[in-house]
């Protein structure tokens, strides 16, 4: 894979108290250390692959009961199903950072490698242009913000769905394993925000609000696996009858799963998100819902 350079001016700060100033992050430490993992060690590599070939539940394939899908022969919609697991584990990978991150690269690479025949798929547009934009900021909250709290909303969701709805059980529990440290991450964001944002300035605070909401649009609109779809041979045509199917599930029924386990997630742990850190402004309302997202009633 291509190397890809982002220009990104910032200072380093060394800090010399290592004392933990706050209770709260002394817990999350704490937990962050009862928790680790190893993931050559700790995961049941030797666990048999389904034989039926499915890594998630049929269910979460969009075309999953459309006369699109009752077309395919059992050989295609076992490769379509595992190449859309390949899709959206290879979104997954393109965000990993370090630390905890680096092992989940580690596993997904594997899993991807063992049961995925190497399968990997290229970054989605709109993940490339939202990192693009997040690591050549030279604004260190606006990295925060982006980081700490759009990014790793949207890889609790994620992960959580996935195991849910995994069909081979060693892809649930790696997604579980992940899912442990990704909610741990997410709760580092929520200590750390509020503060930011009570001492950012007005200018500062639009700049939050403004990029929060275009980051959550990203990463809401324009995620579709169409070089999976490309890959099993559909047609433009045909990969437009697809979104168009898909459209149509999302706009009148709640209870498909995409619908039913990653929005719902994603959109309550969001709003829930920016209403503890001080974001749900009367600014971001309004945008928020143009998205599709549920609020609350303003207070």
């Amino acid at each position: 894979m291509d190397r890809r350079v982002i220009p990104s001016p910032m200072d380093t700060v060394f800090e010399f108290d290592y004392a933990v100033q706050a209770e709260d992050m002394r817990s999350l430490y704490e937990k962050a250390k009862r928790d680790q993992w190893n993931a050559s060690r700790d995961i049941a590599w030797d666990t048999p692959e389904p034989s039926d070939g499915r890594t998630l539940a049929d269910e979460m394939v969009d075309i999953y009961g459309s006369p699109i899908w009752d077309k395919l022969s059992e050989k295609e919609r076992v490769e379509l199903n595992q190449r859309l697991t390949a899709w959206r584990l290879s979104v997954l990978v393109y965000g990993t950072q370090v630390m905890d991150e680096a092992r989940h690269n580690e596993v997904l690479e594997r899993y991807i490698a063992t049961r995925l025949n190497g399968l990997h798929y290229p970054m989605p547009e709109n993940e490339r242009v939202l990192f693009d934009s997040i690591l050549s900021d030279s604004r260190w909250y606006i990295k925060t913000i982006a980081l700490q709290l759009v990014a790793e909303t949207f890889a609790v969701s994620m992960f959580k769905m996935m195991a849910e709805c995994a069909h081979d059980p060693l892809l649930q529990e790696v997604c579980r394993r992940i899912l442990q440290d990704e909610s741990r991450h997410m709760g580092f964001g929520m200590l750390a925000l509020p503060e930011v944002i009570r001492g950012a300035s007005p200018a500062e605070h639009r700049e939050m609000e403004d990029f929060t909401c275009m980051a959550i649009e990203k990463v809401l609109t324009g995620f579709f696996p169409v070089d999976a779809y490309r890959d099993m041979g559909f047609s433009p045509a045909q990969i437009r009858e697809v979104q168009a199917y898909r459209r149509d599930v999302a706009a009148r029924n709640d209870y498909a799963v995409f619908r039913k386990y990653f929005k719902r997630d994603m959109h309550a742990a969001m709003v829930s998100n920016l209403a503890r850190i001080g974001l749900l402004t009367e600014r971001v309302r309004p945008r928020l819902a143009a998205l599709g997202i549920e609020l609350p009633s303003a207070a």
